[in-house]
């Protein structure tokens, strides 16, 4: 029931209307239109407001047919990632990709895209259903700072799925827990020609220290990155200021607190290895870290309702469906520290974050198919 062509020229629609975080407010307002078409009761919180955003996030509740049914959550996030604006899609048969100067934007479009279309078939079709929440994000791609500030009041579901992840046949029902690092290096700035020893390099401390972190996979269950580093006036002054931002993610909390602390302690023994005295006065580098959680672990039981509707809706379906772990953070990490349980189903998307971005339309079908297979089944049950 599920209309490949329809839902193909949505998503094409939607991949080119800019939306990169905080900058979600025209594919917002189109997609606002969409649910009330469908006959959603739609409004849009104050989240933006919040977040320095140009608008909220959309929530879209449907009345079900089924009394007694349990209401369900479907959510996607309506930000994209850099360089995400001016998207050209390129299809190639059955495969959606950008014109490689951009990202395409399936993340997370697919999963709107899949929502609006499972919806439609829904009123379309007139088939059993609960109520139905719809809630798109902003800001998922800024830290989760959407979900964050979703005013969950407003949702009469307490369990569903986000739409957010990539290959076909599975169901991500854990997360790591992430910290969000910040350090400030200052160090002496001084004539990079004409008296270099009377300065200290910031740069080079930071260098130092970063050399000696453990960084990318540490284990399987934890992971590290730098990923800005900001610094330095000009090229004839030695930096005495540099900036530098990151992460660590771990399915562990004692692993997530030693990765943390061993980064901060890699740039401070960098530090320590430095100083200068200048007409008897010592100088010395100093750092200044900062630790904030960016979201908890998830950790949604294999016996929870929602793992067991979409097996459930899988098996009906003749697909294999398998629950993972992953890498990533989604706004299911969020939802769940809130109250909800919500697991994060694939699209289809591949190689996000990337210029080379791209999607089977096949695949989109397919996760397209079992979220309305999802929807009838969860109607059935009283």
């Amino acid at each position: 029931m599920i209309q490949k062509e329809r839902l193909r020229d949505l998503l094409i629609e939607l991949v080119q209307i800019d939306s990169i975080s905080r900058k979600e407010s025209e594919i917002a307002h189109r997609l606002k239109r969409e649910m009330e078409e469908l006959g959603g009761e739609v409004w849009i919180d104050d989240a933006g407001e919040k977040v320095g955003g140009n608008v909220g996030n959309l929530i879209a509740h449907f009345r079900g047919n089924s009394p007694g049914s349990t209401p369900i959550l479907l959510s996607a996030h309506m930000d994209t990632v850099i360089p995400g604006e001016g998207v050209v899609p390129v299809l190639e048969g059955d495969i959606l990709r950008s014109d490689g100067r951009t990202v395409l934007g399936g993340d997370d479009k697919s999963g709107i895209a899949i929502i609006c279309e499972a919806v439609r078939v829904l009123r379309e079709k007139h088939l059993p259903c609960s109520d139905i929440d719809v809630v798109f994000t902003i800001c998922e791609e800024a830290g989760l700072l959407g979900a964050k500030y979703l005013d969950v009041s407003r949702l009469r579901a307490r369990s569903g799925l986000v739409l957010d992840s990539d290959s076909i046949g599975f169901l991500f029902t854990r997360a790591p827990a992430a910290n969000y690092l910040e350090f400030k290096i200052r160090g002496l700035e001084s004539h990079a020609g004409v008296c270099p020893e009377k300065g200290i390099s910031a740069i080079q401390v930071a260098a130092l220290g970063i050399s000696k972190m453990r960084l990318g996979r540490i284990d399987d269950e934890t992971t590290a990155n730098i990923g800005l580093i900001e610094g330095g006036a000009a090229v004839n002054i030695v930096p005495n200021f540099v900036h530098l931002k990151g992460e660590a993610r771990s399915h562990s909390e004692e692993k997530l607190k030693q990765q943390t602390q061993h980064m901060i302690q890699c740039l401070e023994e960098a530090a320590s290895s430095y100083s200068t005295k200048i007409d008897g006065k010592q100088f010395k580098v100093t750092v200044e870290p900062t630790v904030r959680r960016q979201y908890d672990h998830m950790n949604v039981p294999d016996e929870a309702p929602i793992v067991k509707l979409v097996h459930a809706a899988a098996r009906s379906l003749g697909i294999k469906v398998q629950t993972l772990a992953t890498g990533g953070g989604c706004d299911a990490n969020i939802l769940n520290k809130r109250g909800l349980e919500v697991a994060n189903l694939s699209t289809g998307m591949r190689d996000i974050h990337t210029v080379k971005e791209w999607l089977d339309l096949n695949d989109l079908t397919t996760s397209a198919q079992m979220v309305l297979e999802i929807l009838r089944l969860n109607a059935l049950k009283q």
